[in-house]
């Protein structure tokens, strides 16, 4: 064992030492994890300034989707609520950070037209 320590010591002092910025290994542990964090939180913090600027900008009788997938349309808003109508004379209250979304007119003009297809194809198996 003491051979052991010795051999690599003697190594060690044998070996030359390399000199610079970069040939530290803790410089690079620093640098990969600086640049991971760069590349994660930018988009996060992007994203988080658009759904905070999305949910500003709501108004009374927009169409509104929650984060369980419950549509409605907006019927009042307070600080940090929102009332939402999601059926006739139906008011629900969540919070401002439970909307996700204004629905897309057009995939719910989609969905409407495969229906619509779907049901003009049972009538005509039925013929």
């Amino acid at each position: 064992m003491n051979n052991l320590l010795i051999m690599l010591q003697a190594a060690a002092e044998a070996a030359p030492a390399k000199k610079g910025l970069f040939a530290n290994p803790m410089i690079w542990l620093i640098l990969m994890l600086v640049l991971m964090w760069i590349l994660m939180m930018g988009p996060q913090r992007k994203k988080a300034k658009a759904e905070q600027k999305f949910r500003e900008g709501l108004q009374k009788g927009d169409r509104v989707v929650f984060s369980g997938g419950i549509y409605g349309k907006v019927h009042s808003i307070d600080e940090h609520t929102v009332d939402v109508e999601v059926a006739n004379g139906v008011v629900m209250t969540v919070e401002k950070s439970m909307i996700q979304a204004v629905p897309d007119e057009k995939k719910e003009d989609k969905k409407d037209s495969k229906d619509e297809k779907r049901k003009e194809i049972k009538e005509d198996k039925q013929k």
